[in-house]
């Protein structure tokens, strides 16, 4: 299983990196955990347009979602070779709705689900290819999951938008790798139910046993080295900072 990080910054680009989105892929399956501002064209980096197989979309905020409008274009429009074949889109109860009142010039109601098979979470567990997934909300001001995608014997978490919750520790027991939120720093912000701290992201990690820590979704306005040495402080294990273009084998 590979993990390429397409983009990590928090709330907004940065000036390195686009906003949330990470390519799984295993047997050739390809499958994007989120896609938000300026991932689209990140992506491509990687792999071509047309080589998703499935979405994952951890919630409906604009960092985590909104280039998907741009990816309803490529496929609905795609002058060479006609419209591309729908790919199951999974995401919160609305995701339809918000993507094409998103887009807003949408040719008729039903033009998103001619290219994306939506497909609604609810917390659980299914199979997308050659991944299980488990899945479960998490606390975040609204209706938000966290993801664990495993592929035989190997496992990665990806926390989605977060406070410390229940059901992320129980997502990320013993896991492979948890690419954890760290937008908040320690000592600094201390709003509940919305975003996880450093030394938070650590916490967790450490509590659930994980094998290695990858901290992302930080925001351009906050120091990066000081969440990363906040986690460090209470985790034990290998922990780095999530960067565009990072590859993690597993």
């Amino acid at each position: 299983m590979k993990l390429t990080v397409v983009g990590c910054s928090g709330s907004f680009p940065s000036t390195e990196s686009a906003c949330s989105s990470y390519l799984v892929e295993a047997d050739g399956f390809r499958l994007l955990l989120d896609m938000g501002n300026g991932a689209l064209g990140e992506l491509q980096r990687h792999i071509g347009l047309y080589d998703l197989d499935a979405v994952l979309l951890s919630h409906l905020h604009p960092d985590h979602c909104i280039d998907m409008c741009g990816y309803f274009v490529a496929r609905y429009y795609r002058h060479d070779g006609g419209r591309a074949a729908a790919i199951p889109v999974y995401g919160p109860e609305g995701t339809e709705e918000r993507l094409s009142t998103a887009y807003g010039d949408v040719p008729h109601e039903t033009s998103m689900r001619e290219v994306f098979d939506f497909r609604t979470l609810t917390p659980g567990k299914f199979t997308l290819g050659p991944f299980t997934i488990r899945t479960d909300r998490v606390r975040h001001p609204v209706e938000a999951f966290a993801f664990r995608v495993e592929n035989g014997d190997r496992s990665l978490v990806y926390s989605g938008d977060t406070g410390p919750c229940d059901a992320l520790h129980d997502l990320a027991l013993d896991t492979d790798l948890l690419l954890c939120e760290a937008s908040f720093t320690h000592g600094k912000e201390d709003i509940p139910d919305l975003h996880l701290t450093g030394r938070e992201a650590g916490e967790q990690a450490a509590r659930a046993r994980v094998a290695r820590l990858v901290l992302t979704h930080i925001p351009p306005w906050t120091d990066p080295l000081t969440n990363l040495r906040d986690a460090r402080s209470v985790y034990d294990g290998p922990a780095e900072l999530a960067r565009a273009g990072a590859v993690y084998e597993l």
